[in-house]
């Protein structure tokens, strides 16, 4: 049993008083004292005191009392006031999960609304926020690719070029290889042609590099896949202008110029005789990785640092498609949904921060709500709350809590993560992240709490996205899209295996975030549709992919397109 500290320090106060009093006595005095109880007992003090020492031994014993009595006003103050704090802190986190909440009623509205914006956005230019963007791939891999095939994937600071031999059916992937290389800071912010010479440079190297095991089939000519993950007009499978540079590069000269362009001048220019067969954005690339291995990938997702979908779409219904439909009759299309929005999804003070001090308020508000970049920091807006209105850090309020981003979706799945007894995970990342020290097992406990409102949120959401692609081209069960259980050719009403290949760190990482996202494209699908839609990790499907983009857009004989009954 713990010890009740106030009484304990005013008993000990009472106790040094009544002894220092009663020093001086007479020996009749002393004759009739009492004796003591236990608890009241103390050792014996001397009563040789000097003279009129017995006045100043007694106001100390007053003072030494008023100061425990004192001190136990403070502590019983400090436990109202602990109380106080942690009410408050329960209270907003009740109100945090409360605007967080995912019921299935709600996330059945924002599939409705997903389906609408992805027809409004295929029937015009600018007809929805999300772009549903022609990737100009209408032929996937098969598995009947041969020869040698190239891939670069620039989308920061670092890209990379891989190399992968394909035998067909039989050999499949043969050999691969890949190296990654760092982009020197100065060149971000160099000319575009600067940019393109060092990467063309990197890639001759590495073309230079190619040993055995590796060989052109026939009398092929190299070719190279370019997955380049920037904001791009894609103009036909292997051409595209820049819109604007992201991720911190400025290079001047490239903005409103088709990329390949740049690309393969530089590649001449440093003697390397390679063309371009296919500019893809890596969500396009990651399923083209799915299908070379699974006939049954029909959507991709991305979800890392940012998020996008892409799926394979009949080219019929899109209708602001202005040239000859493909003859395969499929498109894949790029979603962009990012940003996607809708007034039923759950947004709270917290996301109205972050969107007002991100770099693009107003623009990508589903990525704010589920990516790797955002949800570590709406959990440090919610505990500087805390700090703010209930102290529950103490005072001052800890600086870093107060700067952006300094907890990271990686720092938020470790204390998720945290099964320990005490929470001493949590209250690492706290002391890493803010230095917070000396945290309660109760403040621990409310952290895990908010990562776990945040991370079910966008699970919830994410899982949501899914099925709204899902029920766009007719396999959510329902009967109701474009898509072979839809209307049109090939109409067929039994259930059809579907595969969503899934490439990103915060799905491959962030084990509760899968787990959230499973349990909610079950509910919606229901059990019996779930068991013909696989959600599955396809790791590093965005690079392979590419490459594979380049064999099956190939001039060669060893091009394929796609067969319309399967999509």
């Amino acid at each position: 049993m713990r010890t009740n500290e106030p009484f304990a320090l005013w008993t000990w106060g009472f106790k040094v008083f009544c002894t220092f009093v009663c020093v001086k006595k007479s020996p009749s005095q002393r004759h009739r004292q009492h004796k003591s109880p236990e608890w009241f007992s103390l050792p014996k003090m001397s009563q040789n005191l000097p003279k009129g020492m017995g006045k100043t031994v007694a106001g100390l014993a007053v003072a030494v009392a008023a100061v425990a009595c004192a001190g136990a006003v403070v502590i019983v103050s400090r436990r109202i006031r602990e109380r106080g704090q942690r009410a408050k802190c329960l209270a907003i986190l009740d109100e945090f999960r409360n605007l967080c909440a995912t019921p299935v009623s709600r996330l059945r509205q924002i599939v409705d609304a997903m389906v609408v914006e992805m027809h409004a956005g295929l029937a015009t230019e600018g007809g929805s926020r999300l772009k549903m963007l022609p990737s100009f791939v209408d032929v996937l891999p098969t598995g009947d690719e041969k020869g040698l095939y190239y891939a670069l994937d620039l989308g920061g600071t670092n890209f990379r070029v891989l190399r992968v031999q394909l035998g067909g059916k039989e050999g499949r992937v043969i050999k691969q290889e890949y190296e990654e290389v760092s982009i020197p800071h100065k060149l971000m912010a160099a000319s575009g042609q600067e940019l393109f010479e060092f990467i063309a440079k990197e890639l001759a190297h590495f073309v230079n590099r190619e040993g055995d095991g590796f060989r052109p089939h026939g009398n092929q000519k190299r070719e190279l896949g370019f997955t380049f993950s920037f904001p791009v007009n894609q103009t036909s499978i292997n051409s595209g202008t820049l819109v604007q540079w992201t991720k911190g590069f400025t290079c001047d000269g490239v903005p409103g110029k088709n990329v390949v362009q740049f690309l393969e001048e530089a590649m001449e220019k440093v003697g390397l005789k390679m063309r371009v067969t296919a500019l893809v954005n890596d969500t396009v690339g990651t399923l083209a990785g799915g299908r070379y291995w699974n006939e049954d990938v029909m959507v991709a997702i991305i979800l890392g640092t940012g998020t996008n979908a892409c799926y394979v779409e009949r080219a019929d219904t899109i209708n602001k498609w202005n040239g000859l439909l493909p003859k395969s009759g499929t498109m894949v299309i790029n979603t962009e949904w990012g940003n996607f929005w809708s007034s039923h999804l759950p947004k709270t003070y917290a996301d109205e921060g972050l969107d007002a001090d991100s770099v693009n308020p107003g623009e990508q508000g589903f990525e704010k709500l589920v990516s790797g970049m955002y949800m570590g920091d709406i959990v440090r807006r919610v505990l500087l709350k805390m700090a703010q209105e209930a102290e529950i850090f103490g005072k001052p309020i800890p600086p870093k809590l107060m700067q952006p981003y300094t907890l990271s979706t990686p720092h938020m799945s470790k204390m998720h993560g945290d099964e320990t007894r005490d929470l001493r995970n949590v209250a690492k990342v706290l002391k890493d992240a803010f230095n917070i020290t000396n945290t309660s097992l109760t403040v621990r406990k409310i952290v895990y709490m908010i990562c776990d409102v945040v991370c079910e949120r966008g699970g919830r959401l994410a899982g949501a996205g899914i099925v709204g692609i899902l029920k766009k081209i007719g396999r959510d069960g329902t009967g109701t899209g474009s898509g072979s259980w839809g209307q049109g050719k090939n109409i067929s009403c039994k259930p059809r295996r579907t595969v969503v290949a899934m490439d990103g760190g915060l799905y491959e990482h962030y084990a509760k975030f899968r787990e959230y996202l499973q349990a909610a494209a079950t509910e919606l699908l229901g059990e019996e549709v779930s068991k013909n839609v696989v959600i599955e990790l396809s790791k590093d499907g965005s690079g392979i992919g590419a490459a594979l983009l380049a064999a099956s857009h190939s001039p060669s004989p060893t091009r394929n397109t796609v067969d319309s009954t399967i999509a």
